[in-house]
């Protein structure tokens, strides 16, 4: 029923744990692991797991062909493969709950969709991941409406490349993967061309589905979301600017800075009162982040990494901006021109 496909470059610590959770399932029949010239040992893991689960079939990517990112092109390979009436696109970085495919399925029913997509509950195991994963995906949750992407008569449209369930015959209308083979963010492109086709979507995030520890390090996590944070921002400059300014705290802190200026030139005013009008911007921000946790199911006692997660994201977010503007984008040691973007 199902056809499970997974792109792997470089996978050596989460590919058994995804391919055993997914092959657990008993609505999936078949799943294709397309390794993507590893140089890791990816192909070693992958020939032991063959060899105890039938349902298995590992692919070889090949040279990447002109105009492809890379990922694109290994499920593009995967699906071509693919004998299911579904397509599960998914990454090596997830563990699947037993379960989780017969829920997509029903999704798909329920909501008379063509493409369920799910967002993973996210692992987080350093300082930086839990500050940057829960700041970065509360700012994706406030531009990407579950409500708005779900609704056939609007035209919002997203999904999460972690988990991608697509029927057969509606991802080859599309054009599949061929389509969209220059997209950075090809889940997203994906979803836009599905709806624009007239197909219905479900995408949203489920507790006790699937989950993922997408990076577990700054490096990866700087590597990773300087990628895309642009393109998942609106990818134009104005978009860009207009989330900077809606995240930093720019207004109050100029407030209370001119505030500030004009007691401090009263002599009578208590320093203590100047100290504690500067730290209303602070509290502010920490109270609308907690809040922002707690919508997004993230534990509230994250509002003490509000800061760092703040200047992450900034940062991050110009990175990609340069790199998807004027430079390069770097991922997995490819190196693809800016205008692929």
């Amino acid at each position: 029923m199902i056809s499970a496909i997974i792109p792997a470059r470089n996978e050596e610590t989460s590919i058994a744990r995804a391919v055993e959770s997914i092959a657990a399932q008993p609505e999936i029949g078949e799943v294709i692991v397309v390794n993507d010239q590893s140089t890791d040992r990816t192909g070693e893991i992958l020939g032991e797991l063959s060899e105890r689960i039938p349902k298995l079939q590992v692919l070889a990517a090949g040279e990447l062909p002109p105009g492809w990112v890379g990922k694109n092109h290994a499920v593009a390979v995967g699906a071509e493969a693919a004998t299911g009436d579904w397509l599960l696109f998914t990454d090596a970085d997830t563990f699947h709950h037993l379960g989780s495919a017969r829920r997509a399925l029903a999704d798909a029913v329920d909501h008379s969709a063509v493409l369920v997509s799910y967002s993973p509950e996210q692992e987080m195991g350093t300082f930086w991941e839990r500050a940057a994963i829960p700041f970065v995906y509360g700012r994706l949750a406030s531009r990407y409406s579950f409500a708005q992407v779900n609704d056939p008569r609007r035209p919002e449209a997203a999904a999460n490349g972690q988990f991608l369930l697509i029927l057969r015959d509606a991802y080859q209308a599309i054009g599949g993967h061929a389509a969209v083979a220059s997209e950075i963010l090809e889940d997203v492109a994906l979803a836009r061309r599905v709806k624009s086709q007239g197909y219905g979507i479900y995408f949203t995030t489920p507790i006790g589905i699937v989950r993922t520890r997408m990076y577990r390090s700054f490096g990866a996590l700087w590597e990773g979301w300087s990628k895309n944070l642009y393109l998942l921002a609106g990818g134009s400059a104005k978009d860009a600017v207009l989330e900077l300014a809606e995240v930093l705290p720019w207004f109050d802190v100029s407030a209370m800075l001119a505030i500030w200026t004009f007691l401090r030139a009263d002599a009578n005013v208590p320093v203590w009162i100047l100290a504690l009008l500067l730290l209303v911007p602070l509290v502010r921000v920490h109270l609308q982040y907690g809040i922002q946790l707690y919508r997004n199911l993230y534990p509230v006692s994250y509002v003490q990494y509000c800061l760092p997660g703040m200047a992450f994201y900034s940062a991050a977010l110009i990175a990609s901006w340069w790199k998807n503007a004027r430079g390069a984008v770097v991922w997995k040691d490819r190196t693809y021109p800016a205008k692929m973007s």
